[in-house]
């Protein structure tokens, strides 16, 4: 009896720890796929795919498993595994590219990326998670051809540079919405938990036809998830070696079985005085944050959309001389500037219950903002509301966009600039045709008219076409016009801080522009299972009536006028986006540039904006280790730089710097993600090579600077270099090497 127990168990025992292989064959479309990892989740158990698409794991226990076939640039796979004994299993995986993202920007449309006769860039979570970012502005910064400048050295404010063009040239929209604006640029892509973005479009070039004023250079749209697609549950804090503290966090939950609701928050906080360029000014602004977004999605018959969303933002942040506090503010004892944000905003969409197509949008921002810059008050309101309309109809070989819509405007401030509260209303008509005479050829045509009271009727047409000849390549060819209607001090902090006199020298008159763009882009694929996308543009605006800050008529004063010439902004630029059979992601771009101004016959390039940019971001996953390491980083052209005088000894152009960044994340933990790494590797900051940023940073109020009858510095022995108080000399962060490290939690 004994004897059969111990032969039953040790029949038991070898069956349980019976050592099994698991082997098999990965194909896309009936292609072997070379490199692919295929992993046991949970265990350290895997193979990679050799160059005939075969991977064999051994030595595998018996059990229950999932098993995994994942690869850049294709979709994950996984299957249940119940292993007794030897097993193959095939893996067919399908390409998961950027290039079939569907858009909605372009067209106002939705629309596969590689089919769109408007070219868009999409940029999903995953590729900011490669350098995790407080803000949307800051993540920007990886994006070829988008730069975010910084425009205060105290208040660190800033804007949205799209091709060398200043932010007031670029539209910033939340779920297709313009709720952002001038005012409010830099607040209002602060604050949106990285969690809760589907993805963000980004259209190169004049917009107005669609869009309306502003979008003349660009626009930038951010697509909000759908609350039946976020995770149940997330999470994602980081610390940096600076003090840095920023943390989303949110959940869905279902209300009712015909809705559900979406609830995220951002809270940021930096409270560490640093001044590493020992010139007694912050370095970094001290922020104190929190942004509380909620957006409801309702089922209704026959799947009609209609969706809620809002936001809550509230912001306190300074810079100033590190001996600053509150009870100097607004005073001239101590300098320091202090910015109170407040704002709301509402957005919705609902489909009319018609058989026709026909989608009505609104928004509604409301935007408080309260702030001295040293004993200069800067009080400001800002509201926007918005309704448009939209009927879309297709018919043969021609799909139709109809649209009417009014955008109310409210502004008023305490400078000299506005005597009275601005309130406007704009209405405006649109018409749009995709005209597809067959699978290689398309014409996108399209109109739109505002009337402005101020301006009277404003009309701007556009033209697009598409080429396609083949599956994986596309050229479009893109000509229309902008205009911008200007609202000074909502646009332009410059005029606000340091001690130059602001000129107002006319009434200025609405830019218009015209711009043409060529775009090609193509993939490619390799015998060892390489994918490559190439994307290529060429692009050339002519501006009339440009208004730009003149700071060197005299160094004293900031001139606004519209430009008695005109302007230009041409230059070319390319991304490489590979998935390298190695398990290598690379996505490497560059822009080149030329921006400038022709005034009476005399050429000049636009200041604060470099002839040349790169960014790179690479990524290597190791599936068995469940590590990822990131490498990313940007590379800036010199720039021209607003100086104070022929004395002035700072450099006139920049230098050519880059800011680079390196993280490893590790994501074998159930639902969890850690990671961590270090920010600007190289300790770049602008203070290399110059004798100071701030000019006159010991003397803000200019107490000591001596003045002749024409209001011109004199130089002085206490004041050689004829200066005055100025931290517009920017451009760059002054924000050194740090360390971070995070954690992200996501329940589906």
């Amino acid at each position: 009896m004994k004897l059969r127990i111990l032969v039953f168990f040790l029949l038991g025992t070898s069956c349980l720890f019976a050592q099994h292989q698991i082997s098999g064959n990965v194909t896309s479309n009936g292609v072997a796929l070379s490199y692919v990892n295929v992993y046991l989740k949970g265990t350290t158990k895997g193979a990679i795919t050799n160059d005939n698409g075969q991977f064999k794991i051994t030595n595998v226990s018996s059990g229950d498993y999932k098993i995994i076939a994942s690869f850049t640039g294709f979709k994950t796979v996984s299957k249940e595994l119940n292993l007794s004994q030897d097993e193959i299993v095939n893996f067919q995986l399908e390409e998961h590219l950027d290039l079939d993202a569907i858009v909605i920007t372009g067209t106002l449309k939705p629309v596969s990326r590689l089919e769109s006769p408007v070219p868009v860039e999409v940029y999903t979570p995953a590729f900011f998670k490669k350098n995790p970012t407080p803000n949307i502005f800051e993540a920007l910064q990886n994006v070829n051809g988008v730069r975010p400048q910084l425009n205060c050295n105290v208040c660190n404010t800033g804007d949205i540079h799209i091709n060398g063009l200043e932010g007031p040239y670029t539209l910033v929209m939340i779920d297709g919405m313009p709720i952002v604006s001038g005012l409010s640029t830099v607040y209002g892509l602060s604050g949106i938990p990285n969690s809760l973005i589907e993805q963000i479009e980004i259209v190169k070039g004049p917009a107005s036809s669609l869009y309306g004023s502003e979008a003349v250079g660009g626009l930038i749209n951010v697509i909000t998830k759908l609350p039946e697609y976020a995770p149940k549950v997330f999470a994602d804090a980081y610390l940096s070696g600076w003090g840095e503290l920023n943390t989303d966090v949110g959940f869905k939950v279902a209300i009712s079985d015909k809705a559900t609701i979406l609830v995220g928050a951002n809270y940021y906080n930096y409270s560490n005085p640093i001044d590493n360029n020992n010139d007694n000014f912050t370095d970094v602004t001290l922020q104190d944050r929190i942004s509380v977004f909620q957006k409801i999605d309702f089922k209704r018959t026959q799947n009609r959309r209609f969706s809620l969303a809002g936001r809550f933002f509230y912001e306190d942040r300074w810079g100033g001389e590190m001996q600053w506090n509150k009870s100097y503010r607004g005073g001239n004892e101590v300098y320091g500037e202090s910015i109170y944000t407040k704002r709301f905003e509402i957005l919705g969409n609902y489909q009319l219950p018609v058989n026709e197509l026909m989608l009505f949008q609104f928004s509604y921002t409301d935007h408080d903002q309260n702030s001295v810059y040293g004993d200069l008050p800067y009080l400001a309101q800002q509201r926007i509301g918005f309704g448009q309309l939209t009927w879309d109809k297709s018919l043969q070989n021609h799909d139709l966009l109809f649209g009417v819509s009014a955008r109310y405007n409210f502004y008023n401030d305490n400078t000299p600039a506005t005597q009275t509260a601005e309130e406007v209303v704009i209405p405006s008509i649109f018409v749009q045709d995709e005209v597809k005479f067959n699978e290689k050829h398309t014409l996108l045509l399209g109109a739109r008219y505002d009337y402005d009271q101020r301006h009277g009727s404003i009309f701007t047409p556009r033209v697009a076409y598409r080429f396609k000849p083949n599956k994986d390549a596309i050229i479009r060819a893109n000509a229309g016009t902008g205009f911008r209607v200007v609202n000074l001090f909502t646009e332009e902090h410059a005029a606000l801080t340091g001690s130059r006199d602001v000129i107002i020298a006319e009434t200025l008159k609405p830019e218009r522009s015209y711009n043409i763009n060529f775009n090609y882009l193509q993939k490619f694929y390799t015998k060892s299972g390489m994918i490559i996308s190439f994307d290529a543009s060429a692009w050339y605006t002519y501006f009339t009536n440009l208004i730009l800050p003149d700071y060197d008529t005299d160094p004293n004063k900031i001139i606004y006028d519209n430009l008695d010439g005109h302007a230009v902004t041409k230059g070319l630029s390319f991304n490489i986006d590979a998935t390298i059979a190695s398990g290598v992601k690379a996505l490497v771009g560059f822009t080149f540039q030329d921006v400038s101004q022709t005034e009476n016959g005399i050429k000049t390039r636009q200041i604060l904006t470099e002839q040349f940019t790169g960014t790179w971001a690479l990524s290597y996953k190791n599936y068995k280790t469940n590590l990822t390491a990131d490498y990313t980083g940007n590379l800036y052209g010199p720039m021209r730089l607003p100086l104070l005088s022929d004395l002035d000894p700072r450099s006139e152009y920049s230098p050519t710097w880059s800011i680079q960044n390196i993280q490893l994340t590790y994501d074998g933990l159930y639902n969890f993600e850690i990671y961590g790494g270090v920010k600007n590797l190289l300790n770049w900051t602008p203070n290399e090579g110059n004798p100071f940023i701030i000019a006159r940073a010991h003397d803000p109020f200019d107490k000591e600077v001596d003045f002749d009858n024409q209001g011109n510095v004199i130089a002085t022995p206490e004041n050689p270099y004829a200066l005055t108080f100025d931290p517009s000399y920017v451009y760059a962060p002054n924000q050194g090497r740090r360390l971070f490290i995070g954690v992200r939690y996501s329940l589906n």
